[in-house]
């Protein structure tokens, strides 16, 4: 079975469908904190505050739980690919220790809380492996087990595994965990509701004035007063830090197929090579359970997903044969320069406002490890490794310089060759249905849709974020930047920030 067949969409979102939505606020109030954002991180870090006795509004653009983490592939571990070795050498032993215990709590506090609320998320306990296939890699492996070992970790250089296909070599960490992202959410924020807490859905903030108190404002007109705020909106959509020069996103694809249960590999994969290869199971039908593989990363609007989903469905089905594939979506990630989260103070100069992003992928427990942080540093405590996160960190950036110059350099390219005219650049009557293309007539550049009906609609080409010129993913149907990954649907509405604003709607020339 093809994977155009199945489902266009999150297996978690099918299986946790929401209930009615949580209404926008009516009128202007008052909180202790506002936090702007309704995925793991900020749910975890108003469910944190909120068990701290603060009164907390959550505000959601969307559907809580329904976005990033809504389309994650759920994995709790803190073996991060080939991170520890990286840290041992960029921030010493001490940081990736830290790292390790920071990411090693978040964990086993989830599970603390799936018991305390008795969650039935599909909790199921773990090894994590980073593998390679290609010999060549196994010195990396050796030295990456050695280094998780020295941070903390219960990790192994192994050569053997489950999978149905031999390995060179492999870290194994024992310990650690994987769940329904959405049903674990979702029975967080009723617990949220419940002590005092208020949700607010369809709420898109669009301004912020720092101060005492902090300010927000919705894009309907209504105002927020907050003590504190945390901005945790995947990417920041306040930087009064310039935090996007330090932040690079990525597509990544995900397909999902049916397999009989004896089949399946119960521990977490994940390689680096061929544009990666993360693979889990999940519990599904009665003798089945469902293999969720992810990989063919891209930046978003370089690429079109159709052929990446066709890659990734050949290397599911040609190393575990015989799949029905189920499912198929996409996720987005933020990765630092320096390849750790940034949470913390949202600027130098911040005594109220506090971010958390660039998780690289890692979410889960980056995400819950950013809640417990955050609501620390609002209670007036830093966490012991708060320095490591700390937005505001400098020595790191200067010692990853050729990381932000490289992320600065491919900006730049987009920013000013993208507004060059294209000499293959099609005319309206070439836009076949369900396709778009960025098109310049009159001297100006046009974002064209046509429907499957025929009808074109037309958009600004310029992401309302910093202007860059956005692309069209024919497989997603949505316009993507290239910059800084605000995506946008056919007529211009927001999908993903850090953009706030749609794309404006023009009229083509005659």
């Amino acid at each position: 079975m093809n994977a155009e067949t199945g489902t266009h969409g999150s297996y978690w979102l099918e299986t946790a469908p929401p209930g009615a939505a949580a209404p926008p606020p009516s009128g202007d109030l008052t909180v202790d904190v506002a936090v702007v954002g309704g995925g793991i991180a900020g749910l975890s870090t108003a469910w944190e505050l909120v068990r701290q006795g603060r009164e907390v509004a959550v505000l959601e653009a969307d559907r809580i739980a329904a976005g990033v983490t809504g389309h994650t592939t759920a994995k709790l571990t803190a073996q991060h690919t080939l991170i520890y070795d990286h840290l041992r050498r960029t921030r010493g032993p001490e940081g990736a220790a830290l790292y390790a215990r920071s990411q090693s709590e978040a964990i086993r506090h989830a599970a603390d809380i799936v018991g305390e609320l008795g969650i039935d998320c599909a909790w199921e306990e773990a090894a994590a492996f980073t593998y390679a296939e290609d010999p060549r890699h196994v010195a990396e492996l050796r030295a990456e087990a050695e280094a998780a070992r020295e941070a903390g970790l219960p990790a192994e250089f192994v050569t053997e595994t489950e999978l149905p296909f031999a390995v060179a070599g492999a870290v194994r960490v024992s310990g650690q965990a994987q769940f329904h992202p959405r049903k674990y959410l979702l029975a967080l924020t009723e617990d949220l509701v419940r002590r005092g807490g208020t949700v607010y859905e369809g709420t898109r903030v669009v301004g912020l004035t720092e101060g005492e108190p902090c300010v927000l404002r919705t894009e309907t007109g209504v105002s927020i007063r907050a003590r504190e705020v945390v901005v945790a909106t995947h990417y920041p959509v306040f930087d009064r830090a310039l935090l996007f020069t330090r932040l690079s996103p990525r597509r990544e694809l995900v397909v999902a197929a049916a397999i009989d249960e004896d089949r399946a590999p119960r521990d977490m994969y994940i390689t680096p090579e061929r544009s990666t290869r993360s693979v889990r199971t999940a519990p599904y039908r009665d003798g089945e359970r469902l293999l969720i593989v992810t990989g063919e990363h891209f930046t978003p609007g370089t690429a079109d997903a159709e052929e990446g989903f066709a890659r990734l469905t050949a290397w599911a089905d040609d190393h575990f044969s015989g799949l029905t594939f189920t499912h198929r979506w996409a996720t987005q990630d933020n990765d630092s320069t320096d390849s750790v989260p940034l949470v913390g103070p949202l600027h130098h100069g911040s005594r109220h406002t506090y971010v958390a992003t660039g998780f690289g992928g890692w979410g889960m427990s980056g995400g819950i490890m950013a809640g417990r942080l955050l609501s620390d540093l609002v209670n007036g405590r830093e966490a012991e490794w708060s320095g490591l996160y700390d937005p505001r960190r400098l020595t790191s950036v200067v010692r990853e310089g050729a990381t932000f110059l490289k992320h600065q350099a491919q900006v730049a390219r987009h920013f000013v060759g993208d507004r060059l005219p294209s000499v293959t650049a099609p005319a309206p009557d070439d836009i076949p249905p369900g396709h778009g293309a960025v098109l310049r007539l009159g001297g100006r550049q046009y974002a064209v849709h046509r429907d499957e009906d025929g009808s074109l609609q037309a958009v600004s080409a310029r992401c309302t974020h910093l202007g860059c010129i956005v692309a069209f993913n024919q497989g997603e149907q949505a316009w993507e930047c290239p910059c800084h990954g605000s995506r946008f649907a056919p007529d211009g509405q927001v999908l993903q920030g850090p953009a706030v604003q749609p794309l404006e709607k023009r009229d083509l020339p005659e």
